[in-house]
């Protein structure tokens, strides 16, 4: 298997990195080889990723990336349309769509961002069709809406989400996923992240020990049960 980390000088800002590690151990602990490429800018997409991450990053960063992606962005959709899955935490997932504000996206998921009067921050929760409930941390400053293309990730059980109106967090369309949630997510949420490993690898994934991460599973719902809405 193979992990492509896009840019994680630059779209790393809230830890997100600890997503790679995850799916790379979690896949590892299974008996599956697994190498992590980071591409860095001037670098060219590898053309046998199985699933490429792109993490978060303050808005300077991403300006400053964007055109560097847009360039990219014709590969990583070929990526997708053969089987690859490509997932995005916050400001990754906010380049996915069609603009943050006047800054143009990558145009691959249905999606635009705009930006906020406040920051939408604290641990939330939402529940979704892929993984049951996912836990995290929101902190964004935009307000992202969906498309008819995009479905959301999940709905809102405790937070404001995309845009605290609508009730939706993250998008999915075909292979390519994203969301705000923080944590890192993954590592707090196995079950998500055998699922985009399952995906990834189109393979059943043996049962492993889970106890810790469960643990931190179920710390974060009880955070995000004391925030709600």
């Amino acid at each position: 298997m193979k992990i492509v980390h896009l840019y994680p000088d630059l779209l790393g800002t809230y830890g997100d990195r600890g997503n790679v590690i995850c799916l790379a151990e979690r896949a590892r602990w299974r008996g599956i080889d697994v190498t992590v490429d980071a591409v860095e800018r001037g670098d060219t997409l590898p053309n046998d990723a199985d699933l490429i991450f792109m993490g978060g990053g303050q808005d300077r960063a991403q300006e400053l990336i964007a055109p560097e992606l847009l360039a990219m962005a014709p590969r990583i959709g070929e990526a997708a349309a053969r089987g690859a899955i490509v997932f995005a935490v916050c400001g990754g997932y906010q380049l996915l769509g069609s603009r943050y504000d006047e800054v143009p996206g990558l145009g691959l998921l249905d999606l635009y961002t705009e930006a906020g009067d406040d920051r939408i921050l604290g641990n939330a929760s939402i529940d979704t069709a892929v993984a049951g409930t996912i836990v995290g941390f929101e902190n964004h400053g935009g307000r992202t809406y969906l498309g008819p293309g995009a479905k959301p990730l999940g709905r809102i059980t405790a937070g404001r989400g995309n845009n605290g109106t609508d009730g939706t967090e993250g998008a999915i369309q075909g292979n390519i996923i994203g969301t705000y949630l923080h944590g890192p997510v993954l590592p707090r949420n196995p079950a998500f992240a055998d699922a985009l490993l399952a995906l990834a690898i189109r393979e059943e994934l043996r049962p492993i020990d889970d106890v810790l991460e469960m643990a931190a599973h179920e710390r974060g719902l009880e955070l995000a049960r004391k925030r709600r809405h």
